[in-house]
């Protein structure tokens, strides 16, 4: 049981210790949980690190620093601020070694050499890649070494939207590739909130992968199969997941903090066999059962044949399982039970579907989106390799639960070799530094947190630097919300002025970033550097014609291969249109409102859908956001447009807002919120009501809730505006609940 490894001390980490005591790191050379000797991974699926290499990673020798992709729109040398060429604030550039050894331009080299393909610039390269999209991808599968069956035919048989048919000779498995690396380093560092840490090398890894896939067959999985868990972040679920993909079986996971109902409501759709689950979890230093709610999602799953229970709060787990009435069950180590299993891979037609992950269901069912085999692992392996810079030599963790796409992202760094720091528990426990003194003892080199982490420590005054040692750091990760300007300059003043920040923006959906960074070129405050390779992101307007340097309805004009396969149960692919292509026919609308420079760069200004447009000036929520938020005294805030297309005059504009203890809405607060308004966004955009509330309603993956909220307040009843199984604290809804405009007075 990973849960129960015995450890050395300087194995164990202070991450729920007090402050006082020393941090003990992870070392970089691992190998002595397995008895192994460590040894150098093998050639395979997965994009060079950053040392050089033999074969097409390496690429030709000679390339100038700049390289071949870092040349054009690099911005001035490192240190530049404000004033240094046209747009925001630039806080970093990349030392001219980091772009000569990024992935990116090593794949640009390849290229040039290879295939006869030269870019002056990353906008050249992204230019020929979503112009060229067969040619980009077939690029990418064999760079990027892919294991598998290329097949005949062309990489994109048919560019439809919906419809694209990608490789359609193809056989693959994304588990194959994922366990592509062997030896006695890392592949996973887990901790748990109790600091209870297990630490799983590369072969002990694909054993039980081996062993675990041995298991499911016994139980009667077979290819096209759905294996569903509800499991914290740690070893199990990644040895479950890659195990139900390795013989062809369909995951999906939910975190364990979901209610019953919100499991149901995800789980009721895709008809799962095997459920395998936790006797509970702990967060914010408590304990909470898990049987009872695993008890009555598999009463609602009509066949399910067996329940395997995963022992984390106590080793009665399985007897008081039973005393529940699942059916099936076993436990997790006699799953296991075949320790001679040989590990082997099914490989499946490149759309064969590899997990159901899910919408957040906030006013109706969740969509269940089904992603494929081929086209997640050339989507990560893309994004991961080629503008995150994985490789390796890395250790990568991004803070999140398995209820989140953004758990399957991470968990494809493996496609990369990197390390996986993985961690389960609260990000706030017991204070704001817990996740930066988590990065210096495991040593992470890439960390991915939310927008809302990062605001808390800004906040709160904190200094990451000097709550922990971040010289490994390379990369910092932003997503769930959008990064405003004043939180890039704190990064840079307070985490590490040598990092490239990277905030990232896609979606469950396409479980990718439409737009991010690049090793290869500057960050400026605010700003998304670039869209991703293969990626045909536009902003069009509400006639559908593009538009550069105001806001638009952010699109994506070509097929990307992550793109859902299908929705389940949607036999006819209507809701799938309707989802994505209604507004604009054969083009996807995402959903949020953004301004695209004309040089390719990104801001994300918050929901379409809940834009607020007053007297014809519109301005996304997330502006209002970045403004108001940072008030001193103000912790969080939703504002709500409660106007209808037409409505003249406009409907009553309210904003809400979470104080920091202490403070209270008084008349000079609500003056100092509406000067700050005035001044930094529109006269037009002040709030008719501000409103002090208790919390802020959030989905579990952190989302605001504003569409579910105006519903509310327009009389819509609690249940036909929300659904409570996808509010992490359905409390919140209470000052809402009113009639009509009258709630929250």
């Amino acid at each position: 049981m990973y849960s129960t490894l015995t450890l050395v001390d300087r194995r164990r980490w202070a991450v729920a210790c007090q402050a006082s005591q020393a941090l003990v790191r992870v070392p970089a050379v691992a190998g002595e949980n397995d008895g192994a000797a460590p040894s150098v991974p093998p050639p395979g699926p997965r994009p060079p690190d950053r040392a050089p290499r033999t074969g097409p990673a390496a690429g030709p020798v000679g390339v100038p620093a700049s390289g071949p992709v870092g040349s054009a729109g690099a911005g001035p040398g490192p240190g530049a601020g404000a004033g240094a060429g046209a747009g925001p604030e630039i806080l970093w550039t990349p030392e001219p070694e980091r772009v000569r050894d990024a992935a990116v331009t090593r794949y640009a080299e390849w290229l040039a050499a290879e295939k006869g393909r030269s870019f002056r610039s990353l906008a050249e390269l992204w230019a020929w890649s979503v112009d060229e999209l067969g040619e980009f991808w077939d690029s990418v599968w064999e760079f990027c070494a892919v294991s598998g069956e290329r097949g005949g035919g062309p990489a994109l048989a048919d560019d439809a939207m919906p419809g694209a048919h990608w490789f359609p000779g193809a056989r693959i498995n994304y588990a194959e590739n994922a366990l592509s690396r062997r030896g006695a380093a890392p592949a996973i560092i887990a901790v748990r909130e109790d600091a209870t840490t297990a630490v799983v090398s590369w072969d002990r890894l694909r054993r039980d992968v081996g062993t675990c896939a041995a298991g499911l067959r016994a139980l009667g999985v077979r290819p096209g199969d759905r294996v569903c868990a509800v499991l914290p972040n740690g070893v199990h679920a990644v040895v479950a997941m890659l195990a139900a993909a390795s013989i062809g079986a369909v995951w999906s996971s939910c975190a364990p903090d979901f209610g019953p109902t919100g499991i149901t409501d995800r789980f009721g759709q895709i008809d799962p066999v095997v459920m395998i689950g936790v006797d509970g979890y702990t967060y914010g230093g408590e304990s909470f059962d898990g049987l009872a709610t695993l008890s009555r999602v598999a009463a609602r799953l009509p066949n399910l044949r067996s329940v395997v229970i995963i022992p984390y709060l106590g080793q009665d787990a399985l007897e008081r399982a039973r005393s529940g009435g699942l059916p099936g069950v076993l436990s997790w180590d006699e799953l296991m039970a075949d320790t001679n299993a040989e590990l082997t891979f099914t490989r499946l037609p490149f759309d064969a579907p590899l997990w159901v992950l899910y919408s957040s269901g906030s006013s109706g069912p969740p969509k269940p989106i089904v992603h494929g085999h081929g086209g997640i692992l050339l989507e990560h392996l893309k994004t991961l390799a080629l503008h995150l810079d994985l490789g390796p030599d890395d250790r990568f963790c991004w803070i999140t639960t398995t209820g989140w796409m953004m758990w399957n992202f991470a968990v494809s760094g493996l496609l990369t070799g990197s390390a996986l720091v993985l961690y389960d528990g609260s990000p706030t426990r017991p204070d704001l530094g817990v996740v930066w003194r988590l990065a210096e003892a495991a040593e992470i080199t890439c960390l991915g947190v939310g927008a809302a982490f990062l605001a808390a420590c800004a906040r709160a005054g904190i200094i990451p630097s000097k709550v922990a040692d971040l010289s490994r750091l390379r990369t910092l990760g932003s997503t769930g919300s959008p990064l405003p300007a004043e939180l890039y300059r704190w990064a840079y003043d307070t985490v590490s002025r040598s990092m490239m920040l990277s905030s990232i923006s896609g979606g469950t959906d396409v479980c990718t970033a439409f737009t991010l960074g690049s090793p290869v070129l500057p960050v400026r405050a605010g700003e998304m550097a670039t869209r991703g390779l293969g990626c045909a992101v536009e902003t069009f307007d509400a006639a559908g014609r593009p538009v550069v340097g105001e806001v638009g309805e952010l699109v994506v004009t070509r097929p990307m291969p992550s793109m859902p396969t299908r929705l389940w149960g949607d036999g006819s692919g209507a809701r799938l249109r309707e989802t994505y292509f209604a507004q604009y026919p054969g083009v996807w609308r995402h959903g949020d409102w953004a301004r695209m420079t004309a040089d390719g760069a990104f801001t994300i200004l918050g929901r379409s859908d809940a834009t607020l447009n007053r007297g014809g000036i519109r301005i996304g929520t997330a502006e209002l956001y970045g403004v108001v938020e940072d008030i001193p005294g103000v912790v969080d805030a939703l504002v709500v447009d409660l106007s209808s297309p037409g409505d003249e005059p406009a409907g009553e504009l309210i904003l809400f807002v979470r104080l920091e203890q202490g403070y209270v809405l008084d008349a000079r607060l609500d003056a100092r919120i509406r000067a700050v308004i005035r001044a930094e966004l529109s006269p037009r955009h002040l709030p008719d009501r501000i409103v002090a509330v208790p919390a802020i309603p959030r989905t579990h993956n952190g989302k605001k809730m504003e569409i579910p909220v105006k519903r509310l307040l327009l009389g819509v009843p609690l249940e036909r505006a929300v659904n409570l199984g996808t509010v992490a604290d359905p409390a919140a809804l209470v000052p809402f609940t009113g009639t009509g405009t009258s709630a929250g007075n």
